[in-house]
């Protein structure tokens, strides 16, 4: 691809997030890795409309990793009600310990070490890495999804 397709490619891309990137939302307007992570697990399985009120309080609630692994689970799980799939709560719960004890607090920052946490997978592990850190795989984040197709329809059209 050409250094002109690809500049036309970005500028595409750019111009439909800002259209319909749903920039509204928090964990849209944070770099903070922990908010992106909880929003994350929350959105999996889960459509926005319902995670968005359960996300404020639950940040409120535990506003940093720290607090989530001080946390008892009945008091994580209380929050969790409502989202469905408690076995995510567990799992957050489970990293935030891991992050605070192995990690004296500070969270990976890589898509394999992202990886080792409970319950991430690559989609969430590239997510986290992409909006924290704007690192830039996102095509790791999207493989086996349509993003590829996309992509590729995308490229050819330039």
């Amino acid at each position: 691809m050409t250094t002109v397709k690809i500049k036309t490619f970005r500028e595409i891309v750019w111009k439909h997030y800002l259209s319909a990137g749903r920039t509204h939302l928090p964990w849209r307007n944070t770099h903070d890795p922990y908010k992106i992570f909880v929003s994350e697990v929350m959105l999996q399985q889960t459509p926005v409309h319902r995670v968005l009120p359960k996300y404020r309080v639950f940040i409120k609630a535990f506003p940093n990793v720290s607090a989530l692994a001080r946390a008892s689970f009945f008091d994580v799980l209380q929050l969790w009600q409502g989202l469905g799939y408690n076995r995510r709560a567990r799992f957050l719960r489970h990293a935030a310990i891991g992050i605070a004890k192995d990690r004296n607090g500070a969270f990976p920052q890589t898509e394999i070490e992202l990886s080792t946490l409970p319950g991430v997978g690559k989609y969430t592990a590239s997510a986290i890495c992409a909006f924290a850190y704007n690192q830039r795989d996102f095509l790791g984040a999207c493989s086996g999804g349509p993003c590829p197709a996309i992509l590729y329809a995308w490229t050819n059209m330039l």
